[in-house]
């Protein structure tokens, strides 16, 4: 009885299977491949007048089959595009009038296939960027780095046709601000590769094995997180990118006119969504650029990315004391160390400044010196301060510079603590070099800026950055100048004790900037408007910047 039990429940088991094979075979259905692909395209703006089409280089491409689900068209550039419609527009981007071959694949049923292709003949497209290129890739390969050490490298604003939509006026990371956690240190990983490859360019992200994910997108990496966190991810593998006229809404006078898109899903470090990028700004050594989030059109994010790597040099060792001014005396500033610069130079110091320096302005007392800009009439100006410095007294090359100040305050005070070639006289500005430690505007209380000056980059242009730092009028902060012939460090601290703050780094090189490889001297004053000072408020009286010591080790 028990054996007759057994093989009939074998029977049924049997058959159960028997009858779930054929329910399965029923659901997967017909496994026919598409057929009847019939492919077809519309060059857009094509007219009697323009046959070649109205320069854009789009085209619209159609594709329909019997029996498909979905259809991938590939382009000559090994990019493609995915949809169910069977209709795309393709931006063709090589200048002049050409002709594409492009691939399309029918998708039928579990995977089934038929494949066709379509040429696109004499198609005129007449954006051309050849600065942009050269920019991006110097013309062979170029890699770029997150600016961490600039303020605002990563933020984000409006995406609106009104206001302010072409800066981060949302959030501005501060800089470093990523590098204290382990759930956003990732983003200063990324090595972002661009190549010219003939006509095009190739790039590459090697993001170190993480990538930093916006909260709305860490389920594409597998996460659950709901704030923005690194996750493990293979950025492997070489995308293109094609240069179009931008698509948005920003004003042409705040941006370059074109955008990158990147092939394959690439994206630029910080995952939100999109491959297209609108560059704002773009120089050999710095680039800006802007980018809609994926999920949400009214946020748009903003990077910033630079040639130098920020975690690239080590800081060099300069711990010997060589020169220093501790201003523990009382009356005018030591004259074997400082001389006063008396006047308003020509044409306010080449900056359009406002003040009469006088070497009263400039005392020392209580341990400090005290650098007064007042509103006062003198000699035909409405404004006095001071400015000194230690040429033919103090020159150096190389080492770490120590000052702790007290910055002033009102609208219109310009104060800097800066450094300019001894071989001035003989080498003219820019040629002769700029170091400027620290800048500060009273307009903008609490940023301070680092900047260097040399060809191609001076007044204006200059190689600065910046950072927002609290109370840099309320207390003493100590601003510090790592300087050698590979590297060029600013920092601001709090303390003696405290961890300092990198606000910016270059690299340095005896060949390629030999103009910051000479002896230097320094220079401290309090400037009064002019091109960087700005407005001075009407309200302003006097306000002095105060000096505790100044160090310079090697």
């Amino acid at each position: 009885m028990k054996k007759a039990l057994k093989i009939f429940g074998s029977f049924l088991l049997l058959l159960l299977f028997a009858v779930g094979c054929q329910d399965d075979e029923h659901s997967f259905g017909d496994l026919t491949a598409p057929s009847n692909l019939e492919l077809g395209y519309t060059i857009v703006g094509q007219s009697t007048e323009n046959p070649n089409g109205d320069g854009s280089g789009n085209a619209v491409i159609t594709a329909h089959a019997d029996g498909a689900i979905t259809y991938k068209f590939i382009y000559p550039d090994g990019t493609f595009d995915s949809n169910g419609s069977g209709e795309i527009t393709k931006r063709f981007t090589e200048s002049g009038v050409h002709s594409y071959e492009v691939t399309v694949i029918a998708y039928g049923k579990g995977g089934t296939s038929t494949t066709g292709s379509i040429t696109i003949t004499d198609l005129l497209s007449t954006f051309d960027d050849p600065i942009t290129v050269q920019k991006l890739t110097g013309g062979a390969t170029k890699v770029w780095y997150w600016a961490a050490s600039e303020a605002g490298h990563l933020g984000v604003g409006p995406n609106t046709v009104d206001g302010n939509n072409y800066w981060a006026s949302w959030y501005m990371a501060q800089p470093f601000e990523k590098a204290g956690s382990e759930t956003s240190s990732c983003l200063y990983n990324n090595k972002l590769t661009f190549t010219k490859d003939g006509n095009l360019i190739r790039f590459s992200l090697d993001n170190g094995g993480a990538t930093f994910f916006n909260a709305g997108y860490v389920g594409v990496a597998g996460g659950s997180q709901t704030e923005d966190t690194c996750l493990a991810y293979d950025t492997s593998g070489q995308k293109t990118v094609s240069l179009e006229p931008k698509n948005s809404v920003v004003a042409d006078e705040f941006t370059t006119g074109t955008q990158m898109k990147f092939s394959d899903n690439g994206f630029m470090g910080y995952y939100i969504g999109t491959n297209t990028y609108e560059i704002l700004e773009i120089t050999d050594n710095r680039m800006v650029v802007r980018a809609v989030q994926g999920n949400n059109s009214g946020l748009a994010w903003y990077h910033i990315f630079t040639t130098e790597d920020p975690y690239g040099t080590p800081d060099p060792q300069y711990n010997t004391l060589m020169w220093a001014d501790e201003f523990d005396y009382t009356g005018a500033p030591d004259s074997t160390k400082w001389t006063m610069e008396i006047g308003n130079g020509t044409n306010g110091w080449g900056n359009n400044e406002l003040e009469y320096y006088r070497a009263e302005n400039a005392t020392v007392s209580d341990g400090t010196l005290k650098i007064t800009a007042k509103k006062e009439t003198y000699n035909g100006y409405s404004y006095t301060s001071a400015r000194m410095n230690t040429h033919n007294k103090y020159d150096f090359k190389y080492g770490r510079v120590a000052i702790k100040v007290k910055l002033p305050t009102g609208g219109g005070t310009w104060p800097a603590l800066w450094m300019l070639g001894s071989n001035y006289e003989t080498t003219a500005w820019p040629a002769c070099g700029e170091i400027d430690i620290m800048e500060h505007v009273g307009n903008s209380q609490n940023v301070v800026h680092s900047t260097l000056h040399y060809p191609g980059n001076s007044g204006g242009n200059a190689n600065t950055s910046s950072a927002t730092v609290a109370g840099v009028s309320d207390g003493f902060k100590i601003y510090e100048l790592v300087w050698s012939a590979d590297v060029i460090k600013f920092y601001v601290r709090d303390t003696e004790t405290s961890d300092p703050v990198l606000i910016k780094q270059f690299t340095n090189s005896t060949t390629a900037h030999p103009y910051f490889n000479w002896n230097y001297f320094l220079i401290f004053n309090v400037a009064m408007g002019g091109n960087m000072g700005g407005t001075v408020d009407a309200a302003f009286t006097q306000s002095a910047m105060e000096v505790d010591y100044v160090r310079v080790y090697q």
